[in-house]
């Protein structure tokens, strides 16, 4: 007998679908070689996938919970080196880029006081595509964190490949929000790619035009704008026309491919590969920043291509097989089943993992019911191609051009890094000679801060400059510089003997020595100076040569030997 509560299975309740005949995909259990190439890191705040746009707008975070759910039901986190929850950024870091009034009008906003605020939120765009919503803050703090971290980690080297599905928001402007974005985390990434990499390359393939990063960067020749987009005149942004080639030092820096209505998998990826390999070959970046919107892909919501997943996927792996470090960012997509799949294929992509067509077993299994669960449903030939390959040689033809104008990758030996984006601390103590350096002052790198002073050695301080700063004597003798061939010194109160002693005889500084004839030269064999003596009696001639030999041995000369000191000193006399 079968009670009434044991009627219906827990598998067989209304929210989760018995598949059938339709399998489902086991998840991966061999887990990565730690030590394998390349590094894979993975970032996904917790909880950015809970915020809410609004009812009926086409943004929805929750896309964000479907992607990771699906990632970690194939098991490419066992594939995956690194998993990280990165924290929200600062306000002083999204400052870097973004004016200071808009970020502090950001953090107070809300939905409770929104009317009071009204002149301001007409004046930072938050109108329409970009509404007012609960703990927007922190949603903007949390995504552009996210993409933060994931530059950190590829300029400390500690990663080769960094994904973050949260970010990738190119619409927002330095002073307002424009197109679901109000923080542009991929401006605060490059920026702060640009402390460590002389060249950074951005590529696009939202349907939309990336108008932000492109105004961010437009007159700069450190980073190159590539973008693959809808282009009417009146497609969101309006932006993104075919000769928009920046300005300034950026001329020339800054490439569109404007693509019209239902291009299909063959004709993107041929334009694609031909535009991004003439872009690698003359621009030679050392990161490269790829935003993967995915309302690029048939059936999107608000978009017109007929692009297929396999198709997307395909691009994320071009850029990936040219070895250079690698931020792979989110973006647009609106049909929040296909951006979860398209977006889970291109991280198996990343990892170099093979996932079967069939999906896993998730919470989540209701929204993927009417494909029959499967990761690569049919989503081409919905919009007629209004693309021809005349046009599309044309605009090859014209991005060959453009890149003929950079005659080589920039130089940037003496640009100035952008400051650390986690904030400005403090100044450090300098000492005198960088403060010279820093007024640009002729004596800066002249002074020295700690002089070597050698063993055994006598220094007066800065007022002795009778240091020896020629090379040691190559002669065995003692008598290679005879005293003979100076001349005779007057009278003088006191002065530095010119002997060399060694370091077991060396006379105390001050020490006096008497010695006759305070105009004879000491013998050359014996000493490499004259040692003047205060005044004697003229008469004692005889003991001449005598007190010379003392005077020798004091010093710590050795008077019948050939050889040179061990340590030469200099020594001062009373004379």
């Amino acid at each position: 007998m079968v009670r009434a509560s044991q009627a219906t299975t827990f598998s067989a309740s209304a929210y989760f679908d018995d598949r059938g005949p339709h399998g489902t995909a086991q998840p991966i259990t061999e887990r990565v070689n730690p030590h394998s190439r390349p590094i894979v890191s993975y970032f996904f705040p917790k909880g950015v996938g809970e915020f809410h746009y609004g009812e009926r707008h086409p943004m929805k975070p929750h896309r964000l919970t479907l992607t990771n759910a699906l990632v970690m039901g194939y098991g490419l986190d066992k594939q995956i080196h690194h998993i990280y929850n990165p924290r929200p950024a600062t306000q002083v870091e999204l400052e870097m880029y973004h004016d200071h009034d808009y970020v502090e009008f950001l953090s107070r906003v809300t939905p409770n006081n929104q009317n009071e605020m009204r002149h301001l939120i007409d004046t930072f765009n938050c109108v329409e595509d970009c509404p007012i919503f609960a703990e927007m803050y922190d949603f903007c703090r949390m995504y552009a964190g996210a993409s933060l971290a994931g530059a950190r980690k590829l300029c400390s080297g500690t990663c080769d490949t960094a994904i973050n599905w949260s970010g990738g928001l190119h619409h927002a402007k330095r002073g307002e929000a424009s197109g679901f974005c109000y923080v542009n985390d991929i401006v605060l990434a490059i920026l702060e790619l640009l402390r460590y990499h002389p060249r950074v390359l951005y590529i696009d393939i939202d349907i939309h035009h990336g108008d932000g990063v492109e105004l961010a960067f437009y007159h700069s020749n450190r980073v190159m704008t590539v973008s693959f987009h809808k282009y009417t005149g009146e497609f969101f942004p309006g932006t993104g026309k075919l000769d928009d080639n920046g300005a300034n030092l950026g001329k020339h820096f800054c490439l569109n491919v404007p693509l019209q209505d239902g291009i299909d998998d063959e004709m993107y990826l041929t334009v694609f590969k031909t535009v991004i390999e003439d872009t690698v070959t003359a621009f030679r970046p050392t990161a490269i920043v790829l935003q993967c919107g995915a309302d690029s892909l048939g059936c999107d919501r608000l978009g017109a291509f007929n692009l297929s997943i396999a198709a997307h996927g395909e691009c994320v792996n071009f850029v990936r097989k040219f070895n250079v470090p690698l931020l792979v960012l989110g973006g647009g997509g609106y049909t929040i089943k296909n951006v979860s799949r398209c977006w889970t294929y291109e991280t198996a992509v990343l990892v170099g993992a093979d996932i079967p067509d069939e999906l896993p077993a998730t919470v989540y299994d209701p929204f993927f019911r009417d494909s029959q669960w499967k990761l690569h449903p049919p989503l081409t030939g919905r919009v007629e191609n209004q693309n021809s390959p005349a046009s599309l040689q044309k605009i090859t033809i014209s991005i060959r051009n453009k890149l003929r104008y950079l005659q080589g990758a920039p130089s940037v030996a003496m640009q100035e890094i952008p400051p650390d984006l986690e904030g400005l601390l403090a100044d450090e103590d300098k000492n005198q000679e960088e403060r010279d350096e820093e007024r640009g002052s002729g004596f800066a790198g002249e002074s020295r801060g700690d002089r070597y002073i050698s063993r055994h050695e006598y220094f007066e301080g800065d007022n002795d400059v009778d240091q020896d700063d020629c090379p040691p004597l190559s002669g065995p003798k003692r008598n290679s510089i005879s005293s003979s061939t100076r001349k005779p010194r007057s009278k003088r109160t006191r002065g530095r003997g010119r002997g060399r002693a060694s370091g077991a005889h060396g006379r105390e500084d001050g020490e006096e020595v008497d010695e006759p004839g305070g105009s004879s030269s000491a013998k050359p064999g014996k000493t490499r100076g004259r040692m003047r003596s205060r005044a004697k009696p003229r008469g004692r001639v005889a003991e001449k040569d005598k007190d010379a030999e003392d005077v020798d041995g004091d010093v710590g000369g050795e008077p019948e030997s050939g050889f040179e000191p061990a340590t030469p000193v200099d020594v001062d006399i009373d004379v």
